[in-house]
């Protein structure tokens, strides 16, 4: 990083399909398990959404304060809010900081309302059972609430933190897909080191399980492994055949190290450098992934040999496991891989931040979860990922990296 002021993390929140908090989802990675189960309203079906990695026993009256709030949440957004709940409280942050140098910034995406939900708006519009739109002002409009919209737009994840936390500082909200976490932890970073905000909360949340936005993205990515719903995510195996779709969150609290030290707070790690860039997929795209690794390694003011683990995005998919173990490989060459994508699948915008928190864990234990489903490592994919359990290192530095299907990259290092 360019400048003096250290960030360091102070607190975690995490809602996955493994768990609903940090300690759930790091004992889940360890003992091989997978959230990827049959979800019941396709599960008759042969569609390639049949299965999905869900999050399981979320009520979110526990979390999200006012519950009147509720009403204009969609589940996206009390993912979002729950995660940094839980953060805010672990770090102890809200009556320490200044609400004007306090901030929010999180990565999203466009949520989807489920089509059951405005099937009744649409039938409005119907005559003899062709669609109408001339009726819609009419007859549709009438049947939407007031404050519908609310529940779905992107930055309102941001809007109901800052609100709860009484965090007046510079918000934000990043929709870059995969990418879109890490992005909003890196412009949290440059909040906190150009001297606009003490301290953030940053993360990222969503769903890739939303029948619209599978309807919309469609299916050619998603794994047609169907009948063997825990084995259907496998990151750099040979027989992999697409990605599951999946949803979750994860929220940290970071803050300027002086700051923190002098309320008394005691840092979980520390972010260490970081790098954002953009490479038309295609030919060539390795070598970017790769220079964009070696670029948040510099800026960190280690070298290759220091990280001590990568933590892949591993989609999953014939393509983009090449793309990106190649890059892992020019760059850290033997070092060991983990990929809890195997365990979780695809969640979209909130997949970064839950691997960099189980990097964090990786770096403060000195243990590495094993890859799950990696039955047949793929020639194509030359790097080491971690298949047996009790692996550990001695380094307590290790890198995270995010790429998503137009071409965004980010890498980020952090240590304890």
């Amino acid at each position: 990083m360019n400048s003096n002021s250290q960030v360091v993390i102070t607190g975690t929140g995490i809602i996955s399909p493994l768990g609903l908090n940090l300690e759930s989802l790091w004992n889940a990675l360890l003992k091989r398990e997978s959230g990827v189960r049959v979800r019941e309203e396709f599960a008759d079906t042969r569609h390639p959404f049949r299965i999905s990695s869900p999050v399981h026993n979320f009520e979110p009256r526990e979390f999200v304060r006012p519950r009147k709030s509720l009403k204009v949440m969609c589940r996206p957004i009390q993912f979002g809010f729950a995660a940094s709940s839980q953060a805010t409280e672990g770090a102890g942050i809200n009556e320490q900081v200044d609400p004007d140098r306090f901030s929010t910034v999180f990565g999203t995406e466009a949520f989807y309302a489920d089509p059951t939900e405005v099937a009744l708006v649409f039938r409005k519009c119907m005559v003899n059972r062709c669609y109408d739109h001339d009726r819609w002002g009419d007859y549709a409009m009438r049947e939407i609430e007031p404050l519908w919209m609310l529940k779905y737009l992107p930055n309102m994840v941001a809007s109901h933190i800052s609100i709860a936390s009484d965090a007046r500082g510079p918000s934000n909200t990043i929709c870059q897909s995969e990418a879109s976490s890490l992005l909003a932890i890196m412009e949290a970073c440059d909040l906190i080191q150009r001297g606009a905000a003490d301290a953030v909360v940053a993360g990222g949340t969503g769903s890739l399980m939303t029948t619209t936005g599978i309807i919309y993205r469609g299916t050619s990515r998603l794994s047609r492994r169907i009948m063997e719903p825990e084995k259907a995510s496998r990151p750099f195996d040979a027989d992999r055949d697409g990605m599951v779709v999946g949803e979750g969150s994860a929220a940290l609290v970071l803050e300027r190290e002086d700051f923190a030290l002098a309320r008394g707070a005691r840092p979980l790690a520390r972010i260490l450098g970081f790098a954002r860039s953009f490479y038309q997929r295609g030919q060539g795209f390795s070598e970017a992934i790769a220079h964009n690794l070696q670029l948040a390694v510099e800026r960190s003011g280690l070298t290759a040999a220091d990280i001590g683990h990568v933590n892949a995005q591993g989609c999953s998919t014939a393509e983009d496991d090449v793309y990106e173990a190649r890059a892992i490989q020019q760059v850290f060459g033997d070092t060991p891989v983990i990929a809890p994508t195997g365990n979780l699948g695809n969640l979209g915008p909130g997949i970064g931040t839950v691997e960099l928190a189980a990097s964090i864990e990786c770096c403060r234990s000195g243990v590495l979860p094993p890859a799950i489903n990696l039955d047949t490592p793929d020639e194509q994919c030359p790097i080491n990922v971690v298949r047996d359990e009790g692996v550990t290192t001695n380094k307590s530095f290790g890198i995270t990296t995010n790429f998503t299907e137009t071409g965004q990259i980010t890498s980020m290092v952090i240590g304890i």
